[in-house]
This record gives structure tokens, sequence and C-alpha cells, in this order.
């Protein structure tokens, strides 16, 4: 089998996807920040800078039985932070049609569509009906659902949406909890460098040695960690954080703090939160918006350490300015949750080919 990656961000599909034994033969991405990622970390993949949309003259030269096709069309316009432009009007949120496009010029063996969980509420979940519509029209069983990162050995509270489909057979249910502990943040975080506010300097030593045994599948043969940025906040925003507990927010903060805020009881749970060290993360997302805190430090996260709490490992290196690391982190799909779901079409594939051969 062999992988196609539509819209594919910085390659979190892609690794997961290999981490389950599935090579990525083309890769698709328009954003100049997330093609220089991916290309720099799947050296063996063809990428193309280019629009899912110009790519309908494209020939395969691959058994499309064999074939299969991912990725999700940009989510900003389904995301639930995102209340200004959440409707059918929002031209994004069309783009699932260059997907199903391809899709229907391909006719891979397979397909799976992913998107955030918000894709269910937009428009009355019309958009997630639409896309499983048109894929089923194309000769296609489906299965769909929501999955939760941090039920797949991710340190995230994070629910993906994911659709699986299979050309003229049946489609395998997603793949469900097997009831692994979760990892916390401390599992996740403890050994890597300590930062201050604004840290500059990607290429750092580890702190300690891998305290947990997921900390040592991140770090697999690194002797430093890369990426260690943080954005530097204004004396004022740091001011905050030491009112702020673990598991803490904007309303933990004394009101005298808060004063540039007109009306900050319309902040968000998001705003200020600070990270619980003994509990997996909350959702690692828009960096500006969210502002998480580092668990025991008075400072944001570091891109390693969201790309850490994503399941990146230590090896996969970020590219661009720390605002384009950070939005490619914050807009992946966690590698270890997508391994799981590739592990299942592999499986069913050749459960499917074996009986052909028989």
């Amino acid at each position: 089998m062999i992988g196609i990656d539509l819209f594919s961000g910085a390659g979190g599909m892609s690794l997961g996807a290999e981490m389950a034994g599935l090579k990525t033969k083309l890769a698709v991405d328009f954003d100049a920040s997330a093609f220089a990622t991916y290309a720099h970390n799947h050296p063996d993949t063809f990428v193309l800078q280019a629009d899912v949309q110009n790519l309908l003259d494209i020939s395969v030269p691959f058994a499309s039985k064999d074939i299969v096709v991912y990725g999700g069309p940009p989510c900003q316009g389904f995301s639930t932070s995102n209340q200004r432009t959440r409707s059918a009007d929002n031209d994004k949120n069309w783009l699932y049609r260059s997907f199903i496009n391809f899709v229907r010029k391909i006719r891979p063996g397979w397909v799976i569509f992913e998107n955030v969980r918000g894709i269910l509420e937009t428009e009355g979940g019309m958009f997630a009906e639409k896309v499983e519509a048109d894929i089923r029209a194309l000769g296609y069983d489906t299965k769909q659902g929501l999955m939760n990162a941090a039920e797949f050995g991710v340190p995230q509270v994070r629910s993906r949406f994911f659709l699986i489909a299979r050309l003229g057979a049946d489609a395998p249910e997603l793949p469900v909890p097997q009831g692994r502990p979760v990892v916390t943040v401390d599992e996740a975080l403890a050994d890597l460098p300590e930062l201050m506010n604004g840290a500059n300097v990607s290429k750092l030593p580890y702190k300690t040695a891998a305290t947990s045994a997921y900390a040592r599948l991140m770090r697999g043969n690194a002797s430093e960690s890369e990426n260690n940025l943080v954005s530097r906040n204004s004396d004022y925003v740091i001011s905050r954080y030491p009112y702020i507990p673990q598991g803490g927010n904007w309303a933990d903060i004394p009101e005298e703090l808060m004063t540039n805020y007109q009306d900050r009881s319309r902040c968000h749970t998001g705003i200020y939160r600070r990270l619980r060290p003994d509990a997996p993360s909350v959702v690692i997302g828009n960096f500006r918006k969210n502002m998480l805190i580092h668990p025991h430090e008075h400072r944001g996260l570091s891109v390693r350490e969201a790309a850490r709490l994503q399941s990146f490992p230590d090896s996969f290196v970020f590219k661009g300015s720390i605002g384009l690391q950070q939005q490619q982190v914050g807009n992946a799909v966690p590698p270890l949750l997508a391994r799981t779901l590739f592990e299942t079409v592999i499986g069913a594939h050749r459960g499917y080919s074996d009986v052909i051969a028989a």
C-alpha cells in the first residue's frame, strides 16, 4: 500500500502512516512553511507546494486498489473557537470538494478524511453529512466518528473527526480505546530544557534523562532537542502568570491586572490556561488565542513542548518563523493517533487481499 496526503500540513498524518508501515509517495499543501517542514522530514516523499484544486490532471502510476488518499481540508472554518465565520459563507469550508474531486479522479482503494470535531456542529452537521454522502456516491462504504487522542497514547485531550472509506467492500470500524493509561503533561515534558519567556535558541541539551516511557519514545536516538522557542510576552502579561494555579485560567488573575480587557468575562476557558502536570494537556491549538502556560514555569509553551504533547518525536524539525512553527504544530493531527487509524486500514486491506488471493 502507498499513501497520498492532501492538505498535508507539516505531515502528522504521513508520520502516523509511516509508523504503521505505509509509505507516502505524494504530499500536497499550499502553505510554504508547511511545505518546508514536510519536505525536510519526509525526504523520500514527492512534495508539491500546490493547490489541491489544480491537481485533477495528475496521473498516478500505481494500482488504485493499493492507494490510500488521506487528509483534511483547512479546518479553521469548522473550529469551535471560530464563531465569527463558522458557517456555509466561509469559502474555506467548501475546500472539501477538492478532496472529493481528487478521489473521484484517482478512485483509490481507501480514503481517510479527517477534520476537527466542529465539522459535526457547523451548519447542523451539514458538511460532515455532505462529505460522507459524496464519498458513498462514488461506490465507497464508510465508517465515521470521533477519536480522542488521549485514549490512544497521546498526552492531550483532542477529539478529531475521522471517516474511513473503502471502495467496493465494507470499511472497518474506527479503532476503539483499549483502556491504556493516559500520558500526563509531566510524563511528556519533564526531561525537556528549562526555558525563559522569549527563549530563542532552537537546539539545546535535555535537562535530564528521559523520565517516562513516553519521553523515551519521543527522544528515540536524539542527543538534543530542537525547536525550543518560546513567544516573548510583555512584562504585564508575565506578571499575571504567578496568580494562575495548575489547571487554572484567566479567572484566577486579579481584576486590576486585566484592565486592558473591556469585558474579561468574555474570555474563553483556554485563555491563560496553566496545564496540569498530572493530566493530559487540553487541546494544543492557536498559540496566540489560547495562551497555554507551562505547568511549572511562568511562560508559554515552547514549540517542542507543544510538539511533544502532539506526539511528534524530537527528531521531527519544524521550519519557518516561531509563529509559523506554532501554527503547524497546532493544526496537525497527532501522529500516534493517526498511526492507530492506519494500522486498522492496513490490517483490513491485508485481510481482504488474502481472501482474494485464496
